[in-house]
């Protein structure tokens, strides 16, 4: 039993990491636009279907958001790039492969 625990938490720590590797990067980019540029990897995850997109960049927007006080963070931003994405208008060059 602790083994699984063990290992559980393992896989917890490693997915913190990938979070944490991916919000960097956006943030290098550009900081000021980085937490847009996740949520819009968010909304392409969700339009696929793609689950496990989804939580990942949910999770990076979070990080993002954690890590910086420059990002521009407004709600009506966020909608027009959910719904642009959702109709599949714009395409980015961040994309973790799966």
């Amino acid at each position: 039993m602790f083994g699984f625990i063990q290992q559980w938490l393992d896989r917890r720590r490693q997915l913190r990491a990938l979070w944490k590797a991916d919000a960097r990067i956006l943030l290098r980019a550009n900081e000021r636009t980085a937490y847009y540029e996740a949520q819009r990897l968010v909304a392409r995850s969700r339009a696929r279907g793609d689950n496990h997109g989804f939580w990942h960049w949910a999770k990076v927007a979070a990080e993002i958001a954690r890590l910086s006080d420059n990002v521009e963070m407004d709600l009506a931003t966020l909608k027009a790039i959910a719904a642009e994405e959702l109709n599949g208008a714009r395409k980015t060059e961040f994309e973790r492969p799966n």
